[in-house]
């Protein structure tokens, strides 16, 4: 019974994510709409991506130091690791379980808040695509996502670079040739792969239960937190999957 209530779910988001993009909303509209989003989404979570992902940076290159305890172990790999660590997990991955909390949390909220208050019926009422006016403009403002993940790479190799050097762990030599000993290419485009496919998920998945959510208040609550859990899993699942297609 369980399984079938759960592909039920799952069939309802592949037809909702046809919805979005049957009836279009005309463009005058849709441009301001886009442009709402990609503050509230986009611009509005640039403060706590920076601040988490050079700290974080700081903290990978801590850690790393504090374990190349033999002195045969060259130091540049202090700086080795925190390249390796950030680009290929911690900013597309580990920074998208945190935005499914920021972002997914408003989303879900917002829509579902519309839900409460029957604005989305006054919106069918007239003839409008409320999928395609609602949960488009978010697709097209998280297309930007990638250039937030952008930021966190480079805030977390700053962070840790200055964890390393100011710390007193290495110098600032090692740290740099660390960033470009056997430096892979794909690496970056591995990374920007995962990150369109997450910026996806993160505006379709909130968008979902804030959509068909029923009941009151209470409910646009319990919405966000299932939402957020949702959205988390299916984030770490696809990141298992792709890595296993791309990397191996």
């Amino acid at each position: 019974m369980m399984l079938v209530r759960y592909l039920s779910q799952i069939g309802k988001y592949f037809l909702m994510i046809a919805e979005i993009f049957r009836k279009p909303t005309k463009w005058s509209v849709m441009r301001t709409l886009i442009f709402k989003e990609v503050d509230d989404l986009i611009i509005g979570s640039l403060g706590i991506v920076a601040f988490i992902s050079f700290f974080v940076g700081g903290v990978v290159a801590i850690q790393t130091a504090l374990n190349l305890t033999n002195p045969l172990i060259p130091k540049y790999l202090i700086g080795f690791a925190t390249r390796q660590s950030i680009i290929l997990e911690f900013a597309p991955t580990f920074i998208s379980i945190i935005m499914a909390g920021k972002m997914g949390s408003f989303i879900t909220s917002s829509i579902g808040t519309m839900r409460v208050t029957e604005q989305i019926d006054a919106l069918e009422v007239m003839g409008v695509n409320s999928l395609n006016y609602l949960v488009f403009p978010k697709l097209m403002a998280l297309l930007l996502y990638p250039f937030l993940i952008g930021i966190a790479m480079f805030l977390g190799i700053a962070g840790g670079f200055i964890a390393s050097v100011y710390g007193g762990f290495g110098n600032s030599t090692d740290f740099i040739s660390g960033l470009q000993k056997e430096f892979i290419p794909f690496h970056i485009t591995y990374a920007f792969i995962k990150t369109f496919v997450f910026a996806l998920i993160l505006a379709t998945i909130p968008s979902f239960h804030g959509y068909y959510m029923k009941g009151g208040a209470l409910e646009v609550g319990k919405a966000s937190t299932v939402s957020f859990v949702w959205t988390s899993v299916t984030i770490i699942l696809v990141n298992y999957i792709l890595t296993q297609l791309l990397l191996t």
